[in-house]
């Protein structure tokens, strides 16, 4: 979680970390963005225990950011933008668990105000599926290898 008290963390998983990552890390406001595991069960989880499908894990991104510029409800409207929260364990071409949407919440004020988004967009009638999204508090962040970190912004891309 963000170290210093000026600034909050949030943590979402929609889908493969590397463009979800980039998409946050534009953002004015947010101080830094890490990729990494989140919601399983098996202790400091490499990519490739997580790509496996038996840890439980799903590729999260920490985001810290300034409340002061930047909302916790801006930050849930780029998450939402993101992905597809109607697919279970599955974004684009990626499938498994690893690839859920997840809201993963570090006080109240986070969870109800991800509770009220999502509630506003399933009655917005944007998706014909139910959003199969979590919401869930924050468990430990285990994050990434290096070569994962900022993978776009390095040149890599993220193939949809």
């Amino acid at each position: 979680m963000a170290e210093d008290a000026k600034y909050e963390a949030a943590s979402f998983a929609a889908g493969c970390f590397w463009g979800v990552e980039e998409a946050f890390r534009k953002l004015e406001g947010v101080i830094s963005t890490m990729v990494g595991y989140m919601g399983g069960h098996t202790e400091n989880p490499t990519y490739s225990d997580v790509c496996s499908g038996g840890t439980g894990h799903a590729e999260t991104v920490q985001v810290t950011y300034d409340p002061k510029k930047i909302s916790y409800e801006k930050l849930l409207e780029t998450f939402w933008n993101k992905h597809d929260p109607t697919t279970k364990n599955r974004q684009g071409p990626d499938v498994g668990s690893q690839y859920r949407s997840v809201i993963f919440y570090y006080n109240d004020d986070q969870r109800d105000l991800a509770i009220k988004s999502k509630n506003k967009l399933e009655a917005s009638g944007k998706y014909n599926n139910p959003i199969v999204t979590e919401i869930i508090p924050a468990p430990k962040f285990y994050p990434a290898e290096d070569y994962h970190q900022h993978y776009i912004k390095k040149g890599g891309s993220c193939g949809f």
